[in-house]
């Protein structure tokens, strides 16, 4: 049996980690292995500068995983930035004691044409984030030709957007309005905004109404 560890990423908050997971901890008890920690995060793989692989590489360089096995539900959960990111960081796991581990790729990454294969999934990878960046552009650039307003519906409804626009008028602060109203500071700032009315410069304490 060999010490185990994994690493799990998803882009957004909405999703959850329970399909990696899963099927991690069923590949590695199959090879008589447990999860003795996790890494696992909720962020876009469009940048390395990931706490939780930043986390995952320090303790590498640190030497307190040598001869663990690092399991991975795929390889772009790691990195989709690139074929030099990704051989970079799997060479430096590897030269700290690291074995890296993909579940659903369906090959050994430590192969002969491991380092082949691997340069063509990250190139596709990447790719793959480039068409999705500029689907998003094309759809916005569309809904806002048409008039329509891009991004996440308003959180505030007509009336409260117009009780907070009166306030407003009446000389009250972002700060005081959504102190008022019950509604976070930035959710009233981004309502007001959307009517058109100034909107004073955040307040130094930096007080988010909980956001």
């Amino acid at each position: 049996m060999t010490t185990a560890c994994a690493y799990i990423r998803v882009s957004s908050r909405a999703q959850d980690h329970a399909t990696q997971r899963s099927a991690i901890e069923r590949t590695a008890a199959a090879r008589g292995d447990t999860i003795a920690a996790w890494y696992s995060e909720k962020r876009s793989a469009k940048t390395m500068a990931r706490a939780e692989l930043q986390r995952l590489r320090a303790d590498a360089r640190a030497g307190s995983l040598r001869g663990h096995r690092l399991y991975l539900f795929r390889l772009d959960r790691l990195t989709r930035t690139g074929i030099a990111d990704t051989l970079t960081t799997l060479e430096e796991l590897r030269a700290c004691g690291v074995e890296v581990v993909s579940v659903a790729d369906g090959f050994d990454l430590t192969g002969p044409s491991a380092e082949i294969i691997i340069a063509v999934m990250a190139w596709a990878a990447k790719m793959e984030n480039l068409a999705r960046a500029e689907r998003v552009s094309h759809a916005r650039d569309r809904i806002e030709a048409e008039g329509g307003s891009w991004g996440r519906p308003s959180r505030v409804d007509r009336a409260t957007r117009e009780r907070a626009q009166k306030l407003r008028e009446d000389g009250k602060t972002v700060r005081e309005i959504a102190r008022d109203l019950k509604v976070p500071r930035s959710t009233i700032a981004r309502a007001l905004s959307r009517k058109g009315a100034p909107i004073q410069s955040p307040d130094p304490s930096g007080d988010q109404m909980g956001q």
